[in-house]
């Protein structure tokens, strides 16, 4: 029997059980994982909730991001053998290309699920092989927030040494995109609304930092520093913060639309700057198998070290997502599943 955190009956964290299940066999072209780690994102606590959809099949094992080693592989295998240390493609049938409405079904740990238990049995072309000098932990936090950070500033933006970036914040997202850009030679600039968190991103490399409740017109902070806005913008807080962000940018610039953490109320925003400015608004919905082994290639290389903010037991997976919740971490929340 193997164990695995699964939504029983209903949304919510109360409704959280850890369930004994028959281990599967993995079948033609799948791989058995011994799940080591597993990785928090902010979908996950939506999935928890039931915000992010209310007709997910139940019971549902949740959480997206993991890594382990593959312990069984079915006939027909040759992608990755027994003993492999490989991580788990979000969206499974995104290998390449771009994406469309039947890859975007197969994101784990909602319509499929997920990898919070001891093991998980996927298909051969959804794992990914990680860097060596990894720890299980480090390794889960790459298929979503990894990815994600790497469609947006290398992918889709072709950042290049001098380029200026606005950093919202130290989630996960945030925090791979400094460390990519660092890798590439550009000036960063970001924003928080914790001294403490300042002084820590300054620390990573952050050229500049902005308190922005300290500093409400931020934007215009950002314009004075740079001479006229960035080049790229993470933009995680939403409706909240997307008309700050096509201030902050320059002319011709990109704003890359990753999370809705700001509180929106009745904002709406008026696209008629951006379009003035001429500035690309691109939304990022993670990325394919190809982007996530173009950044391990990086990352290897770099000795790229994720920032994992703490590491919760399996049995406390329930306080994990609270702590997430609270939104007080500093990079990753991770699950050790075991070893």
């Amino acid at each position: 029997m193997v164990q695995a955190f699964q939504l029983q009956d209903g949304f919510g964290l109360d409704h959280l059980r850890i369930n004994r299940l028959e281990p599967v066999a993995p079948g033609p072209h799948q791989v058995a994982l011994q799940v080591r780690a597993v990785s928090l994102n902010y979908r996950d606590l939506l999935v928890v909730k039931g915000v992010y959809s209310k007709k997910l099949p139940l019971p549902l094992t949740i959480c997206s991001d993991g890594a382990g080693e593959v312990v069984e592989t079915g006939p027909g295998v040759t992608r990755v053998k027994k003993g492999d240390r490989v991580a788990a493609l979000f969206m499974q049938g995104w290998i390449s290309g771009e994406p469309d409405e039947a890859k975007a079904r197969t994101a784990l740990g909602a319509a499929m699920p997920g990898m919070l238990a001891e093991r998980a049995v996927l298909h051969e072309e959804g794992v990914v092989a990680v860097p060596d000098h990894l720890s299980w932990e480090e390794a889960a936090t790459l298929p979503c927030t990894g990815v994600t950070a790497w469609n947006a500033l290398v992918d889709k933006g072709r950042i290049k040494s001098g380029d200026s970036v606005l950093i919202m914040g130290t989630g996960g997202v945030s925090l791979f995109a400094m460390q990519f850009a660092r890798m590439a030679g550009a000036r960063i600039i970001a924003t928080s609304s914790s001294n403490d968190k300042l002084e820590r991103l300054r620390a990573m490399g952050a050229g500049d930092t902005i308190n922005y409740l300290e500093n409400p017109d931020w934007e215009e902070t950002v314009r004075k520093l740079t001479g006229g806005g960035v080049d790229h913008v993470i933009e995680v807080g939403g409706a909240g913060t997307l008309s700050k962000s096509v201030r902050a940018a320059r002319m011709g610039g990109h704003i890359y639309l990753i999370g809705n953490l700001a509180a929106a109320g009745q904002i709406e925003f008026n696209p008629l700057p951006a379009m003035m400015k001429g500035i690309c608004i691109q939304g990022i919905f993670v990325g394919s198998r190809e982007m996530f082994e173009e950044m391990a290639k990086a990352i290897a290389v770099q000795k790229m070290r994720p920032v994992i903010d703490r590491v919760f037991p399996f049995a406390q997976a329930p306080d994990a997502l609270r702590h997430l919740e609270s939104r007080g971490h500093f990079g990753k929340i991770c699950i050790r599943v075991s070893g």
